[in-house]
């Protein structure tokens, strides 16, 4: 299912300090989701924090089952206020190496105030916290992706019932029809016998008669249809109960819209009527439907 959800937060525990808590580094986490029958996980994540993969790797799936997955992670060095203040030892150390390169190269342009900025910001390090931080951040964005596909979820169940109370119509419709053209095919197929045996001249012997009984009987069970509709009512009926149950119901969804797909295209196939055949397509219409949004489910 898609979703989409973030998180942010700081790296280290808030202080008292306003002015340290918003140059204090902070981390971003954001999921997003699309359909997709098995779980495809991305992953996004700064040079500093890649040592985290596996830990998110396992979060995710823990969570989801289903679905292509994109975990970014931005580390915002300088806090969601602004830029990070510079410490001292930073400073110091920055004069430092300028005094050595100026020492060898007097006509070096000493570092402005932007420069210094620039340098602290790229080179500062990553906390010790930043890893604890992460993987907290990214349990409050799956929750919250949980809960947007769950939403989601609700509203997918409420469209496959009613694509399923609609599929179960046209079998109930199509029930009455499959005994009454069996019969209609077994007459016809009688008269044309016997019309071509009297074309020939044929002798009316009973054995005769009794052998074009059984191959008429044998051409009606052929194009018999009772058998893959009641398949198809036991497949709604399952797939009605699974939706009812919820859970984890997606694969096995995904199997039983497979089933009725089948079942549909030998009712067709087998299909001797005109009134059968316009449902027949009714219902393939019906399963297809189901079928895209089913892998949608998980």
């Amino acid at each position: 299912m898609t979703g989409y959800a973030s998180a942010r937060g700081p790296v280290v525990p808030q202080t008292l300090d306003s002015e340290a808590e918003s140059s204090a580094p902070s981390l971003v986490v954001e999921v997003r989701s699309v359909n997709g029958r098995f779980l495809d996980l991305a992953l996004r994540l700064p040079d500093e924090l890649r040592a985290a993969e596996p830990a998110l790797r396992e979060r995710v799936a823990s969570c989801l089952r289903r679905g292509k997955v994109e975990l970014r992670v931005a580390l915002e060095l300088g806090g969601p206020a602004g830029l990070r203040l510079p410490s001292s030892h930073e400073l110091q150390r920055l004069l430092a190496l300028q005094d050595q390169v100026r020492a060898w190269l007097p006509q070096a342009a000493p570092l402005s105030v932007a420069d210094a900025l620039q340098w602290t910001q790229r080179h500062a390090a990553v906390p010790a916290q930043a890893h604890e931080a992460l993987l907290s951040l990214t349990d409050q964005a799956l929750q919250a992706l949980q809960s947007a596909r769950a939403r989601e979820g609700h509203k997918l169940t409420a469209m496959l019932q009613e694509r399923l109370a609609q599929l179960r119509e046209r079998i109930q419709q199509a029930q009455p029809l499959a005994p009454l053209a069996v019969e209609q095919q077994r007459q016809r197929y009688l008269q044309r016998l016997h019309e071509a045996l009297g074309a020939a001249h044929a002798a009316d012997t009973p054995a005769l008669q009794e052998r074009v009984l059984a191959e008429a009987t044998a051409f009606a069970l052929r194009i018999d249809v009772a058998e893959e509709l009641t398949r198809l009512a036991a497949h709604v009926d399952e797939m009605q109960q699974l939706l009812r149950q919820g859970g984890e119901v997606g694969k096995r969804l995904d199997f039983l819209a497979q089933e009725l797909h089948r079942e549909a295209n030998t009712l067709g196939a087998k299909s001797a009527s005109l009134e059968l055949t316009r449902l027949s397509v009714d219902m393939k219409v019906l399963i297809e439907q189901i079928r895209e949004q089913v892998q949608n489910l998980e």
